[in-house]
């Protein structure tokens, strides 16, 4: 019977929550933002806070969130009072 409860207490226990989930919660809005969450994803991956697939799937989303930082810096949008096209989205120092 100690066992049945041992186990059952076991099951109980939440998960701990990923670390890149509280980054992920704020946004991702500079570069230092996006360096700062593929390196928690990377410690949550090892430590198997987070699934392989969920790894992916924002590995995937980080790429394409680069592609259109990329874009805009290339075929951004001068505004007609400056000289200097002003990308929505700008990619900040890392931490």
């Amino acid at each position: 019977m100690d066992v049945l409860k041992k186990v059952s207490k076991q099951s109980q226990k939440t998960p701990p929550q990923p670390e890149s989930l509280t980054i992920a919660n704020r946004g991702v809005k500079t570069g230092s933002d996006f360096a700062n969450l593929m390196s928690t994803l990377m410690s949550d991956l090892i430590s198997g806070k987070v699934t392989p697939q969920i790894g992916n799937a924002v590995c995937n989303a980080g790429g394409k969130l680069l592609k259109i930082v990329e874009m805009k810096q290339k075929y951004g949008v001068v505004p007609s009072n400056t000289t200097v096209a002003q990308p929505d989205l700008t990619l900040a120092t890392g931490e």
